[in-house]
C-alpha cells in the first residue's frame, strides 16, 4: 500500500513540475535573492559611458617638430570635448634662456599626477657645464624609473612584419645614464655605468607586475653579462631572482646584441622585454622601425607617483619643423594612453577608434607613411572620424 501511494505522489508532482515549468516561462523573471559574486552569471558589460569632471594636465611641448604635435592633439580634445585642462610650461635645453625652471615644471607633474610631454632635444654640448641632461634631470627629481614602450603593428600601415605586439620596459635613472664621467689623463676619458640591486629588482618587478596585469605570457631579460659580468651581471641576477616569484610567466634571457638580430628577424616571438638603461633606448629605437617608424609608437615613464606620456622613439625632427608634414598618431596615441590611466575610457576609446580608422582606411596618410598629406590634413581626418 505504501509503495503504491509513494508511486502515485511521485507521479502527481512530476506532472505539478511540468506544468509549473510551462507556467513559468510565460512569466517575467523576479529575483529577490542576492547571489555571491562568484556564483553569478557574468553580468554584460554596458558600453562605457562619458564621465563627468574636468582633469588636469601638465603639457610640455618639446622641441623640434613637438610643439605641431602638441597642437593636433589640441584640436582632437577640442572636437571629442575631453575634459581635459593643460598647464603648459615651455621646457627645453636647446632654448635655455626661455625655458621653465626645472622645479616648477616637476612641481606641476608630481601635483598632476599626468604629463603629456613632446620630446626635448639633448645637444651634444651642455650650456651649463654639466653632464646631466635636462630629460635626466626630470627623471631623476620625478623618479620616473621606468619607461615603457608598446611597440605594435597599426592596421592599414604596411611594414615588412605584421601582427608585432611588444613591450619594451627600460630602466632610466641608472646605467650609462649616470652623468659619471671625466678625463683623468690627456686623451683618456672614465665614464661610469651605475648597476645597484635594488633599482635592478625594482625594474624586474615593474616587469613581471606588467606582464600579470596584461596577461602576458613571456618576459625576456636583456643584457651583456657575459662581458660586463659585475655591472650586467647583477641586472641579469635580479631579474632570475624575481622571476622565481612569478611561475605562472616564461622567463628567459638574451644577450643584447643576439636580441637586436632577434628583433629584425622574427619580432613576434618577444612579449615583454625588460632592459637597462642604454639597451632599452636602442631596442626601443629599433623596434619602432619595425612597426612604421618614429611617428607611430607610442611611450610612457612611471614613478611610484606619476607618469609621463611621451613618443617611444626619441626624435626631434628638427629639420621638418614649419613644414607641416610631421606625424601626429604617436602623440595622439599618447594621449590615448593618458586618458585611459585617468579613468577617461570613453575618451580614450573615441581618439584611438579614430586613429584606427584613418589609417586603416589609408586615405590620408603623411610622408613617412608613404602618403602626401600634411599635418593639418591627418588631424582634420581624425577629427571627422570621431564618433
Amino acid at each position: 500500500m505504501l509503495c503504491s501511494y509513494v508511486r502515485r505522489m511521485a507521479l502527481c508532482n512530476g506532472q505539478f513540475c511540468k506544468t509549473l515549468f510551462r507556467v513559468s516561462q510565460s512569466l517575467p523573471v523576479v529575483c529577490t535573492r542576492s547571489f555571491h559574486p562568484s556564483s553569478a552569471a557574468p553580468a554584460i558589460q554596458a558600453p562605457v559611458s562619458k564621465p563627468e569632471g574636468r582633469t588636469k594636465c601638465t603639457l610640455i611641448p618639446g622641441d623640434g617638430v613637438g610643439p605641431e604635435l602638441v597642437y593636433s592633439v589640441q584640436e582632437v580634445f577640442k572636437a571629442a570635448g575631453v575634459p581635459v585642462d593643460f598647464e603648459t610650461f615651455f621646457f627645453s635645453e636647446v632654448h635655455h634662456t626661455m625655458s621653465a625652471p626645472l622645479e616648477d615644471v616637476a612641481k606641476s607633474i608630481a601635483t598632476n599626477g599626468i604629463c603629456l610631454k613632446g620630446i626635448l632635444a639633448t645637444p651634444d654640448y651642455s650650456h651649463s657645464g654639466e653632464l646631466a641632461s635636462l630629460n635626466m634631470k626630470l627623471r631623476r627629481a620625478l623618479d620616473l624609473y621606468a619607461n615603457v614602450v608598446h611597440v605594435k603593428s597599426l592596421p592599414g600601415v604596411k611594414c615588412r612584419h605584421q601582427n608585432v605586439d611588444a613591450v619594451i620596459i627600460r630602466e632610466q635613472t641608472e646605467g650609462e645614464y649616470s652623468a659619471l664621467e671625466h678625463e683623468c689623463v690627456k686623451g683618456v676619458v672614465e665614464c661610469l655605468k651605475i648597476v645597484t640591486k635594488a633599482k635592478s629588482e625594482r625594474i624586474a618587478k615593474f616587469a613581471f607586475d606588467y606582464a600579470t596585469k596584461n596577461k602576458r605570457k613571456k618576459v625576456t631579460a636583456v643584457h651583456k653579462a657575459n662581458i660586463m659580468k659585475l655591472g650586467d651581471g647583477l641586472f641579469l641576477k635580479s631579474c632570475q631572482e624575481m622571476a622565481k616569484l612569478y611561475p605562472r610567466i616564461e622567463f628567459e634571457t638574451m644577450i643584447v646584441d643576439n636580441c637586436t638580430m632577434q628583433m629584425v628577424s622574427n619580432p613576434r616571438q618577444f612579449d615583454v622585454m625588460v632592459t637597462p638603461n642604454l639597451y632599452g633606448n636602442i631596442v626601443d629605437n629599433l623596434a619602432s622601425g619595425l612597426v612604421g617608424g618614429a611617428g607611430v609608437v607610442a611611450g610612457a615613464s612611471y614613478s611610484a607617483e606619476c607618469v609621463v606620456f611621451e613618443p617611444g622613439a626619441r626624435h626631434t625632427y628638427s629639420e621638418a619643423v614649419g613644414k607641416n608634414v610631421a606625424n601626429p598618431t604617436a602623440m595622439l596615441l599618447c594621449s590615448a594612453k593618458m586618458l585611459s590611466h585617468v579613468n577617461l575610457q570613453y575618451y580614450c576609446d573615441m581618439i584611438r577608434n579614430a586613429v584606427n580608422r584613418v589609417l586603416k582606411a589609408g586615405k590620408v596618410r603623411t610622408k613617412d607613411l608613404g602618403g602626401q598629406s600634411t599635418t593639418n590634413e591627418y588631424t582634420y581626418a581624425i577629427i571627422n572620424s570621431l564618433r
